[in-house]
């Protein structure tokens, strides 16, 4: 039996090219574990893939519809839902449709970095709870609009860093809080991934099927090529935000949890492509350094792209120094330590293994993270997630400031409160971007 967990005033919603009118939310009920959540997945070709998995093994939640730009891949996933799952599914390519529609209850955000913020936002306004994908946002003006519409619609937002729910991980935060590796001081994110050359394929015609405006969006408007859709965006600046803005932000988000800071005040970034002569316009390898002079802290963070040594074991991780010794995170679910000069080895932890936590908000991975996100919704109860809105602001900016410090070439000065440089109008410029009509982050959400 379907849920319906809220009541709208009449609001209406404008052309198919505009933003869609924020709603009157009158009320928000807590659902009963035998109530069933209707979602929609928004984007389809890579992580949207686990999305669908993770909400489906969530006890009386139901996926309803998924969304994309592209009907081919629409269709593929839903035969291949039908096949998983023995039900059918609604397919639609405009994500405003989804946000009109009010027996969905849920959205999972899966589209390119450049969308991510604004479906957030439009969720928001359309009285709707969002699980959004990593990074939240393409930029830190529009990270902190999506921040203040969570608040003013009092919306479950949870941002897709699963190892915030790994016992593990946390575990390993509570070590640390209790001074197990004594002070800490550094902490160094890695991200060694396998990424090669992808060439140049040029422009092309819009292939049958793809609505390529809406694949777009807010972003600007380039003539069609297979160097962007559907996965290389991402080392495209207008849609990405290379490898810091993309696996990068587990780590980034990691670095910041576990020194317990926000953003930095000074940050240097140096970096470039070394490797290949292809079409990507982020570094391939790049090194970030965010320093919190006042707090006597600092977080070191490097990108890779191809051959490479490990780092304490890892390739892409967390590697957190006090004075006392160093805490590793190898991936999403398990962490080592050292301790003394002579590194002898202490406590350790792996989900699953020999940590024992009993965390009781969901194991690590994204299944456990969506029942995470999935107990907040039924709960209204923003309290106990793992990855909240803010948290996504804040993972995502400090990626967003290495990039600007990389493409200004030089040693920037922030203003965490303000969120702002400190007298650099050409760094501020590059804080926010210029949004395709229709598709505006709005001044005031």
């Amino acid at each position: 039996m379907k849920s319906t967990r809220r009541s709208f005033i009449k609001r209406t919603a404008v052309a198919s090219s505009a933003v869609i009118a924020a709603p009157t939310i009158i009320s928000s009920t807590v659902f009963g574990a035998n109530d069933r959540i209707n979602a929609a997945v928004l984007g389809v070709n890579g992580r949207g893939k686990s999305h669908i998995q993770g909400l489906m093994a969530q006890k009386n939640v139901q996926v309803i519809t998924l969304c994309d730009p592209d009907m081919n891949l629409l269709r593929e996933r839903q035969k291949t839902f039908k096949e998983t799952y023995k039900k059918d599914v609604a397919l639609e390519q405009d994500l405003r449709r989804v946000m009109d529609n009010k027996d969905i209850d849920v959205v999972s955000i899966a589209s390119p970095n450049h969308w991510h913020a604004l479906s957030v936002i439009w969720a928001c306004q359309a009285g709707k709870d969002v699980y959004v994908e990593k990074p939240g946002s393409h930029n830190i003006w529009e990270g902190r609009k999506m921040v203040e519409a969570a608040a003013k619609y009092d919306r479950i937002v949870q941002h897709g860093v699963q190892l915030r729910s790994s016992p593990a991980v946390n575990e390993a935060i509570n070590l640390m809080r209790d001074g197990y590796i004594g002070r800490v001081y550094m902490a160094r994110g890695i991200v060694f991934r396998w990424r090669g050359d992808i060439g140049d394929k040029g422009f092309s015609p819009v292939p049958a099927g793809i609505d390529y405006d809406l694949w777009t969006g807010p972003a600007p408007k380039r003539p069609f090529t297979r160097n962007l859709v559907h996965y290389n965006w991402h080392w495209h600046w207008d849609y990405g935000n290379g490898d810091v803005g993309n696996q990068g932000i587990h780590e980034t988000d990691l670095c910041m949890w576990g020194l317990d800071v926000g953003l930095p005040t000074k940050i240097t970034s140096m970096g470039g492509k070394y490797l290949w002569d292809d079409c990507k316009e982020v570094p391939e390898v790049l090194t970030s350094v965010y320093n919190y002079p006042e707090e006597r802290k600092i977080i070191q963070f490097e990108v890779r792209p191809w051959c490479t040594n490990t780092e304490e074991g890892a390739t892409v991780g967390n590697i957190f120094y006090g004075d006392k010794g160093i805490l590793v995170v190898d991936g999403y679910d398990k962490y080592k330590t050292y301790l003394g000069q002579d590194r002898t080895p202490g406590k350790s932890g792996e989900d699953g293994g020999e940590s024992g936590s009993g965390m009781d908000r969901g194991a690590g991975g994204t299944d456990g993270h969506f029942a995470n996100f999935i107990e907040a919704v039924r709960k209204r109860d923003k309290t106990i997630l793992n990855g909240p809105v803010e948290t996504a602001h804040l993972s995502s900016g400090l990626a967003h400031l290495g990039n600007i410090a990389y493409r200004l070439d030089r040693v920037l000065t922030f203003n965490p409160k303000s969120e702002s440089f400190i007298n650099d109008p050409e760094a501020d410029k590059m804080l926010r971007r210029d949004y395709r009509e229709g598709f505006e982050v709005p001044e005031n959400v």
